[in-house]
């Protein structure tokens, strides 16, 4: 894993094709033509343990849309600031916010220049939507960012989303103090939306299923994806309150109907959740429209 000097920051891919990249092994999970061999080994090494793991990557993509309908729908957010945004693929964040409000203002973020130029190409047409190349590990820089303060108004409630990113940040990095200054710069009435590979820590089949993913992941030429206790994942919303159903497998977050089969062990290795940052504390409830 190549690391920025003195930060330990794992270093972009870019246009390295002699390396794995985040979004690129995402991509040809979900069945996308931006990868290349590197990618589609880790994809294909990953698959060897959980084979129905692109079955993992569309919950994920469901989640995501379902959760942006809620946020810019029913709480009616209009910014929103999606971190670790990856590729552009089939339904994006925009899209589904801009269906609720045409004028949801969306910022995505990410350290991918490739993603970067993905990204500003296809939106160059959308005045409400920008890409802006930034690492979340760097929150202060990030949020101080001139293009994303250009586009969102911090002083304002806004939407964080970080859907499937923070599995890839390293434990040395501290990812829960970086949600705190996340959490901390967020204005009240802000909301949190986390997706993030799960360990259930048990010893039963699930758990040996995730110590073997986790291994791939990080071992087989991407460098990263660790594989997280409830307890740990619920650390990253620090004080905010966790909107019902709370922390859950992603398919048990406000589904839009019943399972049509059961559910696959890999598919019980990721969970999501809401967190909103009150006025003021008290006992509040928030229940997303069925």
């Amino acid at each position: 894993m190549k690391l920025l000097p003195q930060t330990g920051v794992r270093a972009p891919v870019g246009v390295d094709t002699t390396r794995a990249s985040i979004a690129r092994v995402y991509d040809a999970t979900l069945g996308g033509k931006d990868n290349y061999e590197v990618d589609r080994f880790v994809r294909d090494k990953v698959a060897e343990v959980a084979p129905r793991q692109s079955d993992v990557a569309w919950m994920n993509r469901r989640w995501l849309h379902r959760v942006v309908r809620y946020l810019v729908g029913t709480a009616g957010i209009g910014q929103l600031l999606d971190v670790g945004a990856g590729l552009p693929t089939v339904g994006n964040t925009h899209e589904i916010a801009q269906q609720q409000n045409p004028a949801a203002r969306v910022v995505y973020v990410d350290n991918d220049p490739v993603c970067n130029i993905h990204g500003r190409v296809l939106l160059e047409r959308n005045e409400f939507t920008h890409f802006v190349p930034a690492d979340l590990t760097a929150p202060e820089t990030l949020l101080a960012n001139s293009e994303v303060t250009q586009h969102l108004g911090l002083t304002r409630p806004l939407a964080l989303i970080l859907c499937g990113i923070l599995h890839h940040v390293d434990d040395d990095l501290d990812p829960a103090g970086i949600m705190r200054q996340y959490i901390d710069a967020l204005p009240a009435g802000s909301y949190v939306a986390i997706t993030h590979f799960y360990d259930p820590a048990d010893g039963g089949e699930a758990h040996e299923m995730a110590i073997e993913l986790q291994r791939r992941f990080t071992e087989m030429g991407l460098g990263s994806g660790w594989y997280r206790t409830r307890e740990q994942i619920a650390s990253y919303f620090g004080d905010l309150e966790l909107i019902e159903p709370g922390l859950v497998e992603l398919d048990d977050w406000w589904p839009m109907g019943p399972a049509l089969r059961p559910r696959l062990t890999e598919q019980r290795l990721l969970l999501g959740g809401v967190g909103f940052k009150p006025h003021e504390r008290g006992n509040v409830t928030h229940l997303p429209r069925r």
